[in-house]
């Protein structure tokens, strides 16, 4: 049970809207060498409205704004995509 520990002593830290942040990051470096515009729109339109439903009793309110943002730059990224 260590590794739940690191992780438990890891996200103690920070609220759930940093730790989603950091999920959006690494889902989107981790799909940047597939070279796929309509991945990386269908992942920004993902986590837009992740950010847009988590309630707002737990993360702050910009991370609402985040989730608008990225649900409106999501299908955009997806209608201009070639592949």
């Amino acid at each position: 049970m260590l590794p739940l520990q690191i992780v438990d002593s890891f996200l103690l830290n920070y609220n759930v809207g940093q730790a989603l942040l950091l999920g959006f990051g690494l889902t989107t470096v981790g799909i940047l060498p597939l070279k796929s515009l309509r991945l990386l729109g269908v992942n920004t339109i993902v986590f837009g409205l992740v950010f847009a439903l988590t309630p707002q009793s737990i993360v702050p309110i910009h991370y609402l704004f985040l989730g608008i943002a990225l649900l409106v730059v999501g299908p955009l990224l997806y209608s201009i995509a070639d592949d």
